[in-house]
């Protein structure tokens, strides 16, 4: 059943039940009374559940079908460690309050059904778990303790809310330390611990891997490729096919280059520039995945179920094998390799007048990385004569570097890049000229670009992290961004004009209340934003991080400008990408590692090659909107354990510098505490009960915590030196406290 087909019987059915006809009854009953065939009492049961799940429609105490109560409505539970959660209701904002002992058996990520009563204590709304509609997991990941009769196991989610039980003889072995993977047998109640069954021992907590590996698992993150896929690859070729070559445009005589990190493999995206009479030709050629993943075979199900790449540290779980990651779709140096292009003609001033979308055959000059490509602009924007010139005096073997016009000082690495890249020089100058065109453009349009550093983690051959910094965003790693975001946004309006079925990259317009909360904080800082009669433009928010740039507060108020904004998704309408201020937008640049990108490819090269008749084009309409919310689901799903595995190496990190002072900047607050970010991006928590000054009172106006003598209070942004308490990896915590003279002395 196709989801058309279940929504039109979803509407039918409920339609009856909401009738002043129907009586509440059971399954078998209900389906008597609607004369169902037997042949279809399958697809019923789909349907029933699916209203279920959401909390459309209840089953009671007697397994009898009944609508829900007005006051009932449904959504995701997020608990925390003490017992309470809250529930987030799709398309409202703020949660609802869930006391301890009106949880009943939900936990962290759960879809439940809940009844809202009025709040007390100053909340607007609170709730009460009338039933569980869909289980997040019933696997969990966690740390194994062993008693004398019986074990339990601590979640390494302690939103999860409480230890598992155990019993003898269901722990496969499990000693105090190993990191284990349980199912969930009984999910227990307020007042009884959940139960379960060890079924792996993932390995020692102390374990070098063990740790990464406990995350992917707990996320449900595939690592190992199935059988159907493993024999899939044998057929697959070292070299491209010289018959797939036919009928495609013939790119290899042009100069084509590749800019990625030292360490990537899997390279899917590479660029030729030229220019003639004032117009900048820009090809943006993407490894066709297409051609080797067809659509319904073992490796396309199998992408689709893994939606993209995870990247967690030094591990990398890849949506595809590397046979075609890093082999035949891999746009490596000097191999022939086939390719999706999007040539597009672009003005002076930066607008795309003219573009070709077509299926083609490239081959990359030379490979470069963000690091020598960084050097070179260094020494270009160092040299004062024209910068053709000094790459042709590099060929001149007896000229002295203190005969050139730039610093005497610039480093032999350097000199040797330039050695290097000479025969690049014209392609360099244009990369920057346009790179700096397209994002002029997208600027006075009103596109937000968040630089808030990102963290790098180094780590050594035994994944123990050696070094925490924030990720370097050079020059190099904009100018592939500039004219990636040019090839996206130029796919993406021409499928739309052309009115076919497509997958969208869409980031709604935030909040309006979000907005109003952002613009009473930063008016503690005296910034303001001015907003319209309903929705804020981007260019306001892109006006504020131009005015913080540089500024004590920068970091702090441009990770809440961003928190306040909506997370992108993917959908099968175009309703435009609020950040970057644009109509029109998908991911078109990246199919080895995103799967929207993969399959906007098929369609296109469908559309190319005439083959998308109106079969082909309903059976898209039936499965993008699948597609779309699968792979924003992964997406979120890779981000979270990212997030999750960044937190563990940064304890990790901290581990052996207990006692010791730093300085940071106050990064958040609550009625919990202060929380605290280090220079390299290490983020803990001091506890409001460890305040030495007695404070009592969170002021959730101004963000700030304020002390019996008022005049005494901590804000955000503020400078504090604080001395590491605790890093506890089990708990998942940084704990900081105030440092004082005193102790310094």
């Amino acid at each position: 059943m196709d989801i058309q087909e279940l929504e039109e019987k979803k509407e039918k059915i409920y339609s009856f039940l909401t009738s002043d006809e129907y009586t509440p009854m059971k399954l078998k009953e209900l389906a008597s009374l609607l004369q169902v065939p037997k042949y279809e009492k399958e697809e019923f049961k789909e349907v029933i559940d699916k209203l279920v799940s959401e909390g459309k429609v209840v089953i009671d105490s007697k397994n009898r079908i009944k609508t829900a109560e007005s006051n009932m409505v449904a959504g995701y539970f997020s608990g925390t460690a003490k017992g309470y959660g809250f529930v987030h209701i799709e398309g409202e904002d703020g949660d609802i309050f869930i006391p301890p002992d009106r949880t009943g058996s939900a936990h962290d990520k759960d879809k439940v059904l809940i009844t809202i009563t009025e709040g007390s204590s100053g909340r607007s709304r609170e709730g009460e778990v009338i039933s569980i509609l869909e289980r997040a997991d019933d696997h969990i990941t966690g740390t194994f303790q062993r008693t004398k009769t019986y074990g339990f196991v601590i979640p390494d989610n302690r939103k999860f809310g409480s230890d598992i039980f155990i019993p003898h003889g269901f722990t496969k072995g499990a000693v105090t330390g190993h990191k284990v993977v349980v199912e969930i047998t009984d999910f227990g109640t307020p007042d009884k611990n959940p139960e379960g069954h060890v079924t792996e021992i993932i390995g020692h907590i102390d374990d070098p891997g063990t740790d990464i590996i406990s995350v992917i698992r707990a996320f449900g993150i595939p690592m190992e490729f199935p059988e159907g896929v493993i024999n899939e690859l044998k057929s697959v070729l070292e070299v491209i096919d010289e018959e797939d070559t036919v009928g495609r445009l013939d790119l290899r005589g042009e100069q084509t280059i590749t800019i990625d990190s030292e360490s990537a493999k899997d390279l899917d995206d590479a660029i030729t520039i030229s220019k003639e009479d004032g117009m900048y030709h820009l090809g943006v050629h993407i490894a066709d995945v297409s051609q080797y993943v067809t659509e319904n075979s073992p490796l396309d199900k199998e992408a689709l179920k893994r939606g993209t790449s995870n990247y967690l540290i030094d591990s990398v779980i890849p949506m595809l094998p590397h046979e075609l990651s890093n082999g035949i779709c891999s746009l490596n140096q000097g191999t022939d390799r086939l390719a999706m292009s999007c040539i597009m003609d672009i003005t002076p001033k930066g607008e795309v007048k003219g573009h070709r979308i077509a299926e083609t055959v490239i081959n990359v000059d030379r490979r470069m990385t963000y690091t020598n490509v960084q050097r070179v602009n260094d020494a270009i924007a160092a040299y004062a004569g024209p910068k053709a010139e000094l790459f042709e005096k590099l060929s001149d073997k007896d000229v002295k570097i203190g005969s050139l016009k730039f610093t005497e000082e610039l480093a032999p690495e350097i000199l040797e890049t330039l050695d290097e890249y000479r025969d690049f020089a014209e392609m360099f100058d244009l990369c920057l000229e346009l790179s700096d065109i397209l994002r002029n453009r997208r600027h006075k349009r009103g596109s937000i670009d968040f630089d808030i550093p990102e963290c790098e983690i180094i780590v050594d051959e035994k994944g123990k992290p050696v070094e925490i910094k924030p990720y370097d965003r050079n020059r190099a790693t904009k100018i592939i961004e500039d004219f990636m975001l040019a090839a996206n946004e130029t796919v993406a309006e021409d499928y739309f004009w052309q009115e076919l079925p497509f997958v969208y990259r869409t980031h709604d317009t935030p909040d309006p209340e979000k907005i109003t909360k952002l613009g009473i904080f930063i008016n503690n800082f005296g910034y303001t934003i001015k907003m319209g009669q309903e929705d804020i433009h981007p260019k306001e928010l892109q006006k504020l991080l131009e005015k913080i740039e540089g500024t004590d507060e920068e970091a702090l108020i441009s990770r809440l400008t961003l928190r306040s904004m909506k997370q992108a998704k993917y959908t099968t309408t175009c309703d435009g990408h609020f950040g970057l201020a644009s109509k029109y937008y998908c991911h078109f640049t990246s199919p080895i590692r995103r799967y929207p990108d993969l399959q906007i490819h098929r369609i296109i090269k469908e559309n190319l090659r005439g083959k998308l008749n109106e079969k082909r084009i309903n059976h898209y309409n039936k499965i993008l909107n699948d597609v779309a919310f699968m792979s924003s689901k992964c997406e979120r799903r890779a981000d979270e354990a990212e997030r999750e595995v960044q937190k563990l190496k940064k304890i990790e990190f901290m581990e052996p510098h207990i006692g010791e002072a730093f300085d940071g900047v106050i990064s958040g607050i609550s009625s919990m505490g202060i929380y605290v970010e280090l220079p390299n991006t290490v983020e803990g928590i001091i506890k409001i009960e460890e305040l030495k000054d007695d404070f009592y009172y969170f002021d959730e106006e101004h963000y700030q915590l304020v002390g019996r003598n008022k005049n005494n209070c901590y804000k955000l942004g503020q400078r504090v030196k604080v001395k590491l308490e605790e890093a506890d990896k089990l708990l998942r915590s940084i704990i900081f406290s105030i440092y004082s003279e005193d102790e310094e002395q």
